[in-house]
């Protein structure tokens, strides 16, 4: 039983290093290729506390060392992989694609501040969900409100 406690306090340990430092936690996947999106701090600390403490429920109810390991392994899978696919999600972009400066000319905007001949203005857009401000140039000089 102390086996499975320690493999529990193990995973809530790790689950407080993940929730402080939880980037170099994850930052160990990238090093190590070790689950492509769903691995995280978090998902390895969720299954290491259900492996340990629900291993350890199980052994007390049984008093079998097999069924507590059994039982803890199966809990803890499911639990990790939940938190890893919720982690996953929680981190992925809506558009899934990385928006580029390349890619902003020639999208509609409005001007915000107008636009001089010779100088900048700036002009409001609507880039992969989010309202975005940015500094433009344009040939001909453009009054505030034109799109």
């Amino acid at each position: 039983m102390t086996a499975f406690l320690l493999v529990g306090a193990i995973g809530v340990l790790l689950l407080l290093v993940s929730l402080l430092f939880g980037d170099q936690v994850d930052a160990l996947d990238s090093v190590f290729d070790l689950g492509g999106d769903w691995f995280s701090g978090a998902a390895l600390a969720g299954f290491l506390g259900t492996l340990g403490f629900g291993g350890a429920l199980a052994y007390d109810a049984t008093g079998s060392a097999t069924v507590g390991i059994v039982v803890g392994g199966v809990a803890g899978v499911v639990i990790g992989a939940l938190v890893g696919w919720t982690m996953a999600k929680l981190r992925g972009n809506d558009s899934g694609e990385t928006v580029r400066t390349s890619e902003l000319a020639w999208r509609e905007a409005t001007v915000v501040s107008a636009i001089p001949a010779d100088g900048y203005g700036e002009i409001s857009l609507v880039v992969a969900g989010h309202l975005t401000k940015l500094n433009a140039k344009a040939p001909e000089p453009l009054a505030a409100g034109t799109a």
